[in-house]
């Protein structure tokens, strides 16, 4: 199985993603997680330009090319060969990602953006995707680090951000994305939100409830 945690900067995703591990590996599951960008020499190398490269002025388009780029080489150098051993394959963030931050929050096709990647990806995507949504005030005053390069551009983006992971999981039947997506009111404390995350997974893999 492949799941996917999505959603702002912010919104409580590393947190959500440990619960989910520690909740997996207790039932006896073995996770393998990845962060996109990342994980290979080639996406920890991009992951860097995109993230830390403040000096860098990275228009979307070619955001969107970098960002294909590590995911593609992350898909066939990890998340295939954990998926071909039985692993449950748990990644921080996915092409989703790239169709709102490259797509949506800056007025491009989002649809081409999807029909990219998931040529990139050889059709795969996760089986479930679930989307921390938070307001952008709220999940700024979380943060406790230094904004990276996506993180610095501003409220308003951001804003746009929030609004594209709505629309997008309003529109995932439209465009024919591959399984299912999942607004999660990620306002609510940790506990409850990995709560409802567990609930719902456990209804879309009846084999992880019943473990």
């Amino acid at each position: 199985m492949f799941i996917a945690v999505d959603g702002g900067d912010g919104a409580g995703k590393s947190a959500q993603i440990a619960y989910l591990t520690h909740w997996l590996q207790n039932r006896g599951r073995e996770v393998a997680f990845f962060r996109d960008p990342g994980n290979t020499p080639l996406g920890d190398a991009l992951r860097e330009i995109l993230l830390a490269r403040k000096d860098l002025a990275i228009c979307p388009e070619a955001e969107t090319a970098l960002f294909m780029a590590s995911r593609a080489q992350l898909v066939r150098d990890k998340i295939r060969p954990a998926l071909a051993t039985g692993k449950i394959v748990l990644v921080d963030r996915f092409l989703l990602s790239t169709a709102v931050y490259q797509g949506y929050a800056v007025d491009r096709d989002a649809e081409s953006i999807w029909r990219l990647g998931t040529r990139l990806t050889g059709g795969l995507l996760p089986d479930v995707t679930f989307v921390l949504d938070c307001p952008v005030d709220v999940a700024f005053g979380r943060m406790r680090r230094s904004k990276d390069r996506i993180e610095s551009k501003g409220a308003d983006f951001h804003r746009r951000v929030r609004d594209g992971f709505l629309r997008a999981v309003a529109d995932w039947e439209r465009f024919a994305v591959p399984g299912k997506a999942f607004v999660v009111d990620a306002t609510q404390t940790p506990e409850e939100v990995s709560a409802q995350i567990i609930k719902r997974l456990q209804n879309e893999a009846p084999e992880l409830a019943d473990a």
